[in-house]
């Protein structure tokens, strides 16, 4: 057999921080623009993300940033760290790219970042990616997610037209984390406040209770790994939706390091699906 040829690294985008703004206790948007966004484009997906890129620290990398020569040149404990995050919004026109992020003080890597960002401050990532958008042929459509996956649910409600079925349930901490969302007349959220309760408690409380309405339901189901693992096999098992039409995944594990779960990531939804079909 040939041997295959390396994969390359892809190539990094570079922006500059336009803006930042508080839009809950929990929240910070930061408004992304700057030259090196000019071939930056998003698809039609309302999950799109993109990876942050964090350099480790006390390391400075070659100017022009190229991942492919820091892959070749420096140590795997030297390379950038990576963080993804859902893209809130696109303006074309103004090449100016919002990202959300959920901030607990000094907890994390890129909830921090966000919360000190200051204009003219520069940040590389790479992408997009993704692989979800509501589907205009569904009878209906279920959006379920923490706040982890409420950037990616808020992108999927504004692109919903009007008369378009729907649930939607977003667990937040408290009533001061909710926020206003641009959706079509008639399309709702259900705002669920966790309080003292484990994350995704209330999500699996919602939907179980749910009195599905009939019809094909195009469903999106991301958050914690623990509640989207009991969530899928409701729906799959339970409530008989076929995986085609459910985009279901654990974005993060309570107790586990964002390195430590991408580690693991998917071989547990492996591990997952296999029990639930079996």
């Amino acid at each position: 057999m040939a041997e295959q040829p390396a994969r390359k690294a892809p190539k990094a985008h570079e922006a500059q921080v336009v803006r930042t703004e508080r839009i809950t206790p929990h929240m910070v948007r930061v408004v992304l623009g700057g030259s090196g966004l000019d071939a930056f484009e998003v698809g039609d997906y309302t999950d799109h993300y993109v990876k942050l890129l964090f350099a480790a620290e006390g390391v400075s990398y070659p100017e022009p940033f190229d991942m492919e020569r820091i892959r070749e040149e420096f140590p795997r404990d030297q390379w950038p760290t990576t963080r993804t995050y859902t893209v809130r919004n696109w303006d074309p026109v103004h090449r100016e790219l919002t990202i959300d992020f959920v901030v607990h003080g000094d907890e994390g890597l890129a909830g921090p970042w966000a919360a000190r960002a200051r204009a003219g401050e520069t940040i590389r990532f790479l992408g997009p990616g993704g692989g979800y958008a509501p589907d205009p042929a569904a009878d209906w459509h279920l959006l379920v997610g923490d706040e982890s996956a409420l950037p990616a649910i808020a992108v999927a409600l504004e692109r919903l037209p009007e008369g378009t079925a729907v649930h939607a349930f977003l667990e937040i901490a408290d009533a001061a984390e909710e926020q206003k969302l641009a959706t079509a007349a008639g399309v709702e959220v259900t705002w669920l406040h966790r309080g003292d309760r484990a994350t995704g408690e209330a999500l699996l409380e919602a939907v179980r209770g749910l009195d599905f309405p009939p019809g094909d339901v195009h469903a999106f189901v991301h958050g914690e790994a623990g509640f989207v693992k009991e969530l899928r096999r409701h729906l799959r098992l339970e409530r008989a939706i076929p995986r085609e039409r459910l985009s279901i995944s654990g974005y993060w594990r309570v107790g586990k390091t964002d390195e430590a779960w991408r580690a693991i990531k998917r071989e547990w939804n492996d591990q997952v699906e296999r029990e639930q079909e079996s």
